[in-house]
């Protein structure tokens, strides 16, 4: 098995020539003022068998993109829909409407849920969002290896039941940019990142035993700007100093191939 970063919390994982993709998006804009199409996120390598997000943030569901990605019928797995008003799922809306125009194959699965497509054996595994919206990680397993994708996951307490379960890791991608979140419908707000800090990121990395511990969610080129959504000032160089020897950075487009 061998991984590919796309960008962002992007994922393409290859196995046996067939294609899984992770929180897979090409448009950020709807989401981050002034994000420039073309920079920080690219497309997988061909077309894939199905689709996990994590969550239906717009900056990991990309309706367009998965339909561009993916044959007709192919499965897009998904946490459950918010609770409450659309004042309470304001964050979530725009995905669900896009996914609902796009009529993809979406399913609705439940934490510990499995799947299987082709050679891939998909789990459904304990998050917590940051903004208290729905959220799963996935562990994905193929060709007699293991990773495991954190969307943007804060820290929380089922590490360990995650790693009893599958550790150790191949590969371990976690996001690390600790981005701390003043939202409209969220107040008053909190000054707890809403997604892992690089030292939380590494400290999961290592409570799940992963062999590579790979940064994501954070692009350093991006002039982005969004309102009330403050990262750490260097996620990739902090992740590396706490991570240490485990600590592996990929490039956009880059692949790790988890059989070497």
């Amino acid at each position: 098995m061998r991984v590919r970063r796309l960008g962002w919390a992007g994922l393409e994982v290859e196995a046996a020539g067939r294609r899984l993709l992770i929180d897979h998006v090409l448009d950020l804009s709807p989401l981050f003022t002034g994000w420039k199409p073309g920079i920080g996120l690219v497309a997988p390598s061909g077309q894939a068998t199905a689709a996990l997000v994590t969550h239906l943030h717009r900056d990991h569901t990309d309706a367009t993109a998965l339909a561009e990605a993916l044959p007709a019928g192919a499965p897009v797995l998904r946490p459950a829909p918010g609770h409450g008003d659309d004042v309470d799922n304001v964050a979530t809306l725009l995905s669900e409407r896009e996914l609902a125009e796009r009529r993809l194959a979406v399913e609705v699965v439940d934490t510990w849920s499995v799947r299987e497509f082709g050679p891939f054996r998909v789990t459904a595994v304990p998050s917590v969002d940051g903004l208290g919206d729905p959220q799963l990680n996935w562990v994905v397993e193929a060709d007699g290896q293991r990773v495991f994708h954190g969307g943007d996951t804060m820290f929380h307490g089922w590490w360990w039941l995650v790693a009893r379960r599958f550790s150790p890791f191949d590969a371990v991608f976690v996001p690390a940019n600790g981005a701390v979140v003043d939202a409209p419908h969220l107040q008053p707000p909190s000054p707890v990142a809403a997604a892992m800090t690089p030292f939380q990121a590494a400290a999961a990395a290592e409570v799940l035993g992963a062999r590579y511990a790979v940064p994501m969610h954070y692009e350093a080129e991006q002039p982005f700007k969004l309102p009330g959504y403050v990262e750490v000032g260097d996620p990739e160089g902090e992740f590396r100093r706490h991570a240490g020897q485990r600590a592996h950075v990929l490039a956009v487009g880059e692949w790790l191939d988890l059989a070497l």
